[in-house]
């Protein structure tokens, strides 16, 4: 049944620019202005959290825009104030809408006394009076199932495809998607099949986190233009040394299409300086102007797919449509031209 009341759109801290991009790309759907509820989300000068929302949101249909990245704690907690600010005004529906879902690495036991941090969080989202999640690529397909409440997970790779299909466009036949590990083949061989294309593996070995002992090539990538693909870059140590790793068994460029660009320490540094000749990201996290200014970084918006998404979900028609390349060029039109 279609909502009777329009949708409404408040973001905290964490990427106001994503949050006013979906605003105006849900304006033109509509055709009418669609802006953020007027509210304030500031801090103590201890540090804690505090939520003002100026305008009426009883029995209105809440879309809280809110990445939980760095910091991850602090835009947690913007959150789960919003929330909870907003459930007391007699809001009818709250839906998080999260592009980059912080502590999904942390998705099972992987030793002895260890914690489960996303059941947590999400137990917390739910406590909060969230009744429903909008995310983007979640680490962890499981970690739908850690919620009793409704969770809408979105996935870049129609996106990448566009982008991939207009970047290299007369030279698709060379291209070879290439997995960074054996734990993300799932997510390559998505895009693979979209653009028609090969699939290899970087197999890696690890002493410690963070540190790589060594790397193998499962495939042959020889005379090939290799596009890794994967969900976090977040110090891109293990991308870089992947990218040296195809060139050395033949690869003629690397490329890679990650969907949260963390770029923490010396990632942004490593990227600039790496052989890869670009690093394509999405905006679910917002991008630090050292991100911005490195010239073989770039930067595809989300905010089309997150209005039609909302726009989806208000009208209680399908989400999993947005899955669809096809679906997709209309609400990216101008930006990607097939043919």
């Amino acid at each position: 049944m279609a909502a009777t009341t329009e949708p409404k759109l408040i973001a905290g801290n964490a990427n106001r620019a994503l949050a006013k991009s979906i605003a105006r790309r849900m304006s033109m759907h509509r055709g009418m202005q669609v802006g953020l509820v007027d509210a304030r989300v500031e801090r103590f000068n201890d540090g804690e959290v505090f939520v003002e929302v100026f305008e009426n949101v009883r029995g209105e249909d809440m879309y809280i825009i809110q990445p939980t990245s760095r910091p991850a704690n602090d835009n947690l907690m913007e959150l789960l104030i919003i929330a909870d600010a907003l459930r007391r005004s007699s809001a009818d529906r709250i839906t998080a809408v999260i592009p980059y879902f912080g502590y999904a690495r942390q998705d099972r036991r992987a030793k002895a006394r260890t914690p489960i941090s996303a059941k947590l969080v999400a137990n917390l989202l739910t406590e909060a009076g969230i009744d429903r999640i909008l995310t983007l690529d979640l680490h962890a397909a499981q970690i739908q199932g850690f919620f009793d409440i409704p969770v809408d997970n979105l996935y870049a790779s129609p996106i990448f495809a566009l982008d991939i299909e207009h970047h290299f466009k007369g030279q698709m036949d060379d291209l070879m998607i290439v997995s960074p590990d054996v734990g993300g083949v799932a997510r390559a061989r998505e895009l693979a099949k979209r653009i028609n294309a090969p699939l290899s593996i970087v197999d890696k070995r690890r002493e410690k986190a963070g540190e790589v002992a060594g790397m193998t090539v499962i495939g042959d990538v020889k005379g090939r233009k290799c596009i890794i693909v994967d969900d976090i870059c977040d110090t891109a140590g293990t991308l870089c040394k992947a990218a040296e790793v195809l060139l050395e068994n033949g690869a003629t460029e690397v490329h890679s299409y990650i969907t949260h660009g963390v770029l923490s320490g010396p990632a942004v540094e490593r990227v600039q300086n790496s052989v890869m000749k670009s690093l394509v990201i999405t905006d679910s996290i917002e991008p630090t102007e050292a991100v911005k200014n490195c010239p073989n970084i770039r930067i595809v918006p989300t905010a089309p797919m997150f209005a039609q998404a909302i726009l989806n979900i208000w009208h209680g028609t399908s989400v999993s449509s947005l899955f669809e390349t096809e679906t997709l060029v209309p609400i990216y039109e101008g930006l990607y031209q097939r043919g």
